[in-house]
């Protein structure tokens, strides 16, 4: 699959689409997979919270009244 890239000239606003160059290309992978690691230490930590207040027998509501 070809990734396009617009480039759009402020000045005049001429635009100019073409494909990605190894670069651009290789930043979007590592894009992908920083969004991808950031998802998944998301739920681990949504996780976590939810099991801690499970085991606490609290609420999340609750857990904000007792820490405000």
């Amino acid at each position: 699959m070809t990734h396009k890239v617009t480039d759009i000239n402020g000045i005049t606003g001429e635009q100019v689409v073409r494909d990605m160059n190894a670069d651009e290309l290789a930043q979007l992978e590592l894009d992908k997979a920083s969004a991808t690691a950031r998802a998944i230490e998301q739920a681990a930590r949504t996780a976590a919270r939810e099991a801690l207040l499970t085991k606490l027998g609290i609420t999340a509501e609750e857990a904000r009244m007792l820490l405000s």
